[in-house]
């Protein structure tokens, strides 16, 4: 058992579930903050444990603040707004909900909110709701395109994958996916799994649901962007360092696709995101939709999820091998020998 109760910073702990501040505060002593960058680096000075979502990048300035750090829980399936190779050296233990699969499958928010960018992307929404607050009434500025009778190809069919074709096929699409991993008998019916080229060639609108790791990194790029059908719909909804951003802009100028709705962009921060090129883009053109990554951003998801890593987080905080369980057996080991020593130290 622990000595000393851990110290468990909350960093973004607006709207944060209940029942997980409960859950956390049978482990340690719980801090519930809403920190910008500045105050982050002051407040994680003493924390054992860092539970974040997406405002902050866990760098090596964060974790070299951070003296007393052994557990960073990220309430997230992506990773790459920690450092890794950093948290390694520091031996810091990365919780998430990466491979979850089963707990995952009851997590839907990114696919509806994939199903609703496609929507607004197709009929204008973002568009047709500033002319109307603007005091227009035109609605023949907006015609836009159905999706029934489309082709989708959906790229990556894995647990998000799936779930967006099974609402696909609802509005009567075409659907192909392309996914390595995947095995023709593994698709559900009303899929098709083709190669990638085909999948570009015949798709009216691609969307993007592949993990990012070292061997996607911008793994789509200019020819593919080149490959997809003139005229198509472009989605992501992953994460925004699988894209070549800049092959993306080319192809959004060029007219060579319709347009793009992103939920993701690379190098996502908190604040300064106005001069990111493509938000720069979407200010000025109507054939770009960016969202600030709200596709786990539901009041159901976030406290299924809150709750779901603040169990993990008990369970990992009572095994043995924990990184709080080591500190707290070498604690007992150095006061031990301390003591042994002050004694031995006084005899006559």
């Amino acid at each position: 058992m622990l000595t000393t109760r851990p110290k468990i910073l909350v960093t973004e702990s607006g709207g944060f579930s209940v029942r997980a501040v409960e859950l956390l505060r049978h482990i340690g002593d719980v801090v519930l903050a809403d920190l910008d960058r500045q105050e982050l680096l002051s407040a994680v000075h003493d924390a054992d444990i860092l539970v974040v979502r997406l405002r902050h990048q866990i760098d090596a300035e964060v974790m070299a603040a951070a003296r007393h750090l052994k557990i960073i829980a990220t309430l997230t399936t992506g990773l790459n707004h920690i450092d890794l190779l950093e948290a390694e050296q520091h031996g810091i233990q990365i919780l998430s909900l990466r491979g979850e699969t089963r707990f995952l499958q009851e997590v839907r928010a990114t696919a509806e909110h994939t199903i609703a960018l496609i929507f607004a992307l197709l009929r204008q929404v973002p568009t047709a709701l500033r002319h109307v607050q603007e005091g227009g009434w035109n609605r023949d500025l907006f015609k836009g395109r159905e999706l029934c009778g489309k082709t989708i190809g959906v790229i990556g069919y894995g647990r998000l994958g799936r779930i967006v074709a099974r609402y696909l096929k609802a509005f009567d699409t075409r659907i192909l996916t392309s996914d390595p991993y995947v095995e023709a008998v593994a698709v559900e019916e009303g899929v098709t799994l083709v190669p990638l080229a085909q999948l570009l060639r015949e798709a009216d609108l691609v969307t993007l649901h592949v993990n990012l790791c070292h061997e996607t990194q911008k793994f789509f790029g200019r020819q593919h962007f080149v490959l997809m059908k003139a005229g198509a719909w472009f989605i992501n909804t992953s994460r925004g360092e699988l894209l070549d951003e800049e092959a993306l802009l080319d192809a959004l100028r060029s007219r060579h696709l319709a347009g793009a709705a992103l939920d993701v962009l690379c190098e996502e921060q908190s604040e300064g995101m106005a001069k990111h090129p493509l938000v720069a883009y979407a200010r000025d053109h109507d054939n770009l939709i960016v969202t600030p990554h709200l596709g786990g951003c539901t009041l159901e998801s976030m406290e299924k999820t809150e709750v779901f890593l603040a169990e993990k987080l008990h369970t990992t905080c009572l095994a043995p091998d924990s990184p709080l369980q080591t500190t707290a057996s070498q604690q007992r080991t150095s006061t031990t020998a301390l003591a042994d020593r002050t004694a031995s130290e006084g005899r006559p």
